[in-house]
């Protein structure tokens, strides 16, 4: 039985909210104080290369071009497949919440990584 993987803006994570805790922006969130995410891990290496997150800029028209280019990064990434087994082992007895702090809900590196370990997971119970 595996728990729920979530996808959460930092800025609104409050300690209700039950679950590991995993932050996957390269970049600290502004204005945000590390307390106010309780216990929590900060997985920069998982988070877009440098270059990618600049080019993408969170323009929405280059979405689909950003997710294939992350989706790559991923697949070849050591840090990716070390992500893979922490979130399998806490799926296991409590639900993941995946940490973002864009402001688009539904153009960002959060749900290209939630989306990658979604398949990674559902691979592995064939």
């Amino acid at each position: 039985m595996w728990h729920d993987l979530k996808t959460i803006r930092v800025y609104e994570c409050n300690p209700q909210l039950m679950g590991y805790r995993v932050l996957v922006d390269r970049l600290w969130p502004r204005g945000l104080r590390k307390e106010a995410l309780g216990f929590f891990v900060w997985e920069k290496e998982i988070a877009p290369s440098t270059e990618l997150r600049k080019w993408f800029n969170h323009e929405p028209e280059k979405y689909e071009e950003f997710k294939r280019r992350y989706l790559e990064e991923l697949a070849n990434s050591r840090e990716a497949l070390h992500l893979l087994e922490e979130v399998k082992d806490h799926l296991r007895k409590e639900d993941v919440l995946l940490l973002y702090g864009a402001k688009d809900r539904h153009h960002n590196q959060a749900l290209v990584l939630k989306e990658w370990l979604e398949i990674q997971l559902g691979s592995e119970e064939d």
